[in-house]
């Protein structure tokens, strides 16, 4: 498989995350993004044994985007305090249904997710279990002729299908959601993880890399 990599050192590789690639390994047993990293990295370095890779977030299976990867465990350490520590800021488009009546805005909801059905909805503040979860958006383009928008998505908490729970409730779910959407069923769902910005776990120096999807599909709207 093509792997695009974008930025590697001695200490990090960031990749894009092609849709409907698992970003780990899963009950499926489908070919997972850390494995196919970590087989590139052996065949191309002639590594004897196994190759160290620290997974340090997660996009959603259909999701595709930018990832980093750690490739030794003290920069896997560090990034993780950053993902932790909120400074691992991420940034996504989707193509939303509708027309949004404010080109900028900001959500907050409590979302509770179930276990049984791997499902998260908005419930009230003070539910057991539920979890505060913080976006902005920024509609940056809207097509009338198929009353869709392209919106970008900046996150501020990482809560379980947070982008695609918190636009479903204010009635602009993502095109080709399976799960919460009201339009595109059986399309590729238009949500891509376009910009990752983080500190180098060594260097300290802030970086920042973006990926644009492929215009086919939903992402024709990019055109």
């Amino acid at each position: 498989m093509d792997l695009n990599i974008l930025y590697e050192d001695n200490h990090i590789i960031v990749v894009e995350k092609k849709p409907n690639i698992p970003s780990q390994g899963d009950k499926t047993g489908d070919i997972d993004m850390l494995t196919i990293i970590k087989q590139h990295i052996k065949e191309r370095d002639n590594k004897p044994g196994n190759v160290y890779l620290g997974l340090i977030h997660r996009l959603d299976r259909p999701v595709g985007g930018v990832m980093v990867f750690a490739k030794t465990s003290k920069a896997a350490a560090r990034l993780s305090e950053q993902v932790r520590n909120k400074e691992l800021k991420k940034e996504y488009l989707v193509v939303a249904d509708g027309k949004f009546e404010n080109e900028e805005g900001h959500l907050e909801n409590y979302l509770l997710k179930n276990e049984k059905n791997n499902l998260s909805k908005i419930v009230k503040e003070g539910t057991k279990n539920a979890k505060l979860a913080i976006l902005d958006y920024k509609v940056i383009k809207y097509k009338e002729e198929i009353n869709l928008s392209v919106v970008k998505i900046n996150l501020h908490t990482g809560r379980h299908h947070q982008i695609r729970v918190q636009l479903s409730g204010i009635n602009h779910s993502i095109y080709g959601d399976q799960k919460y959407g009201t339009r595109g069923h059986g399309k590729q769902i238009a949500l891509w993880a376009y910009k990752l910005t983080f500190k180098h776990p060594v260097t300290k120096e802030e970086l920042s890399f973006e990926c644009l999807p492929e215009k086919i599909g939903s992402w024709k709207i990019l055109e």
